[in-house]
């Protein structure tokens, strides 16, 4: 059997995290397998669905690197066929007509709680002559789903999970108004597309079993299901925002790397051992669904920021510079300056072990992209004003170095504080000020030798005419 699996968002909002990992598990299931990894958008909700939320899909997928195989399929095209085998479903006898008015279903299910019995459609119209019909009613179609015995799913993650077919009542596959329901939807939708495996949240697991007497009625396979816990918080609680719930381009906006998102979203629910970094190709040789766990995984921020500076780190500096290159041309508020390109290439390995985010990769990258004037943070003015004597002196002492290299300056710099009679932090202080703007940078050495003589020694000038 070829895999297939399947994504099947609600474009009505972002996509979150939860529905991130969902997606991801999907495609390496498929990928693990050599299957197709397909995406379908639910966007039968007309009222609450929006082109922008199927863009921000489309864009998250895309940013995650979670190629689908075939074009979407957009489920509100696709009602016709939906209605077509609710009508095949009565023909054969496995649905009926249902003609309760809502006032009726609203009087049966108080009766219901009045009495104590579980809230569910009563079967009523179930063997009824539509010769019975009240006048003016227009009639839904309910699956005759079956009332004894008991439908056992086979869960990959779950185990054994078994409904007593009693508890599930006759649910709704077309209204009155001739639109499917959700649940006829999906499965005409899944059997169709051909999925055989269903990977999706466990708050999915009830409708498996309802959508397992749609597909027995309709007489299709019924395809294996995956029903993955759902993501907490650190403390335990439902994901909310405050712990993360975003959508994927705020991760994107916030400076994580796609690789490791993935890795990070790999690791909620399933392990290898204790492998912690865990590379996109060894996930696809060592994913197998069956090893995700029962238990609600737990989101931590500062995991995932320390696994992003991880892949920083890894990361090759062309890679990273073609990543932060809009973001500080951002701040500059236009292209780089001539050279600034090359420095900061020259300086992303000493830049890298500093950011754990690309935002802050590309703050620190700006020591090597601004021109002059140089911007002066408030530490670096009052460094800057404290040491002028200071600079001063070391002006002609830097101008007077050969060989313009790392070494070479740091040996200036410390003959001039032992001349002087300062520690080597009192002098380089100032100096960092005046050649960064900051009083924070990579080592101030690295700085000055990838900024270059003539660089250095203007920012110089600038601050001591």
């Amino acid at each position: 059997m070829s895999v297939v699996t399947r994504f099947a968002p609600s474009p009505t909002g972002f996509l979150h995290i939860g529905g991130a990992r969902t997606a991801l598990f999907n495609w390496l299931f498929a990928r693990h397998h050599g299957g197709r990894f397909l995406l379908r958008i639910e966007d039968t909700d007309r009222e609450r669905s929006t082109q922008a939320a199927v863009d921000a899909i489309f864009d998250g997928l895309s940013w995650l690197g979670l190629t689908w195989d075939e074009e979407p399929v957009m489920q509100f095209s696709r009602a016709g066929r939906h209605a077509e085998v609710a009508r095949q479903l009565l023909a054969s006898g496995n649905a009926y007509y249902c003609y309760c008015s809502p006032e009726e279903l609203t009087r049966m299910r108080e009766e219901q709680k009045a009495s104590g019995q579980p809230m569910r459609y009563d079967g009523r119209w179930r063997d009824r002559d539509p010769k019975d019909a009240p006048a003016g009613v227009a009639p839904v179609i309910r699956l005759k789903a079956p009332r004894e015995g008991e439908t056992v799913i086979n869960d990959h993650v779950q185990g054994v999970v078994t409904f007593a077919n009693a508890q599930l009542d006759d649910m709704i596959l077309l209204r009155a108004d001739g639109t499917p329901t959700y649940m006829l939807s999906v499965v005409v939708d899944d059997h169709d597309m051909g999925i055989t495996h269903v990977i999706r949240g466990d708050d999915h697991l009830t409708n498996a079993a309802r959508q397992t007497a749609l597909y027995r009625a309709c007489g299709w396979t019924v395809p294996e299901f995956a029903h993955i816990p759902l993501i907490h918080g650190p403390d335990g609680a439902k994901m909310s925002k405050r712990h993360g719930a975003l959508g994927a381009e705020a991760y994107r906006d916030m400076g994580f790397l796609p690789a490791a998102m993935r890795n990070y979203l790999l690791r909620l629910g399933w392990g290898h051992g204790d492998d912690e970094i865990i590379s996109t190709e060894q996930a696809i040789e060592w994913f197998d669904i069956d090893a995700v766990g029962k238990a609600p995984s737990r989101f931590d921020m500062t995991k995932l920021l320390n696994l992003n500076a991880h892949y920083l780190r890894t990361s090759s500096d062309a890679e990273l510079f073609g990543l932060i290159r809009p973001l500080v041309e951002k701040t500059l508020g236009g292209a780089l300056p001539s050279g600034a390109a090359d420095r900061i290439l020259r300086g992303m390995e000493g830049l890298k072990p500093r950011a754990k985010d690309l935002n802050e990769l590309a703050a620190g990258a700006m020591v090597y992209a601004q021109a002059r004037p140089l911007p002066f943070d408030d530490k670096a003015k009052a460094q800057l004003a404290d040491g002028r004597d200071i600079l001063t002196a070391a002006k002609p002492v830097l101008a007077a170095v050969g060989d313009w290299t790392h070494d070479a300056l740091e040996a200036a710099v410390r003959d001039l504080a032992e001349r002087t009679g300062l520690k080597l932090g009192k002098v380089a202080q100032p100096l960092r000020a005046a050649i960064t703007g900051s009083t924070v940078s990579p080592p101030l050495f690295e700085v000055m030798d990838i900024l270059g003589r003539e660089e250095c020694l203007a920012r110089l000038d600038e601050c001591t005419s």
